[in-house]
């Protein structure tokens, strides 16, 4: 789970001001960061089926968020993959 100021940090850096959670930049930044979480876990946990479940869980609403943005506007999209480092 992302403490409070894991959580903090990544919102005041994609989010507008400190209470912008909603943003989808920003909820797409706070599911990347749980699953780099998820996938040490994994990593280290490999028989541990509930997190292997939950992480790609994770993995599809960050899929489908990042289709979303894409839709709406590609140049944030372009913009946030290339933050977040997602694409090769």
């Amino acid at each position: 789970m992302l403490t409070k100021e894991e959580s903090a940090a990544v919102i005041s850096k994609f989010g507008k001001n400190e209470a912008d959670t909603g943003n989808t930049k920003v909820q797409i930044a706070l599911l990347t960061e749980r699953i780099k979480q998820l996938t040490v876990h994994c990593q280290h946990f490999p028989k541990d089926a509930g997190a292997s479940r939950g992480l790609l869980k994770v993995i599809g609403q960050r899929r489908k968020l990042l289709k979303y943005l894409q839709r709406k506007d590609l140049e944030v999209y372009r913009q946030l993959i290339k933050e977040l480092g997602l694409r090769k």
